[in-house]
């Protein structure tokens, strides 16, 4: 079946709109790092959480984009070659599927927080700001740990990831 779109066309609207993203992306998720950092009253566990998974987020654009570019513009084949072209296309899916894991992780945590808030009003807090820190070193150990097979089970054969 035919598209009945123009895949030049096509092809320059998906570059710009994730040439868009990737500005906005990069700027927005840097811009909170940037505020909590900067406010010491924002330095709460679940704005270092919010923290933590706007820097997850930052895995996208650095590592994913470059990957979808190359492909939308040279017809799905990887350009680099040899060992260091493997390993970029390996950690590409690695660090997408890392990041998602990270931003999920830091969700529950602080629903649980919040749930632990709502419940038990009188109580301490769950997460304190020194906990926060083991916290999120755990979260990302595990999202790292989780998906560490990609990284030894995938093979670049032809240009595809397998």
């Amino acid at each position: 079946m035919s598209s009945c779109f123009n895949p030049t066309a096509t092809r320059i609207g998906q570059t710009f709109a994730y040439c868009l993203l990737f500005v906005v992306s990069l700027a927005a998720n840097t811009f909170i790092g940037i505020i909590v950092y900067r406010t010491k009253t924002l330095r709460t566990p679940i704005n270092i959480l919010i923290v933590n998974m706007a820097l997850s987020d930052l895995l996208y654009p650095i590592f994913l984009f470059p990957k979808i570019f190359v492909e939308l513009n040279t017809a799905g084949h990887w350009l680099v070659g040899g060992p260091l072209g493997h390993a970029a296309c390996k950690l590409s899916l690695f660090t997408r599927d890392v990041s998602t894991l990270v931003s999920v992780q830091s969700l529950l945590l602080i629903a649980v927080d919040r749930f632990v808030a709502v419940v038990f009003p009188l109580r301490s807090p769950l997460i304190s700001s020194k906990q926060c820190r083991y916290f999120i070193l755990v979260i990302w150990i595990i999202a790292m740990a989780v998906f560490c097979p990609y990284l030894i089970a995938l093979k670049v054969v032809g240009g595809a990831v397998l």
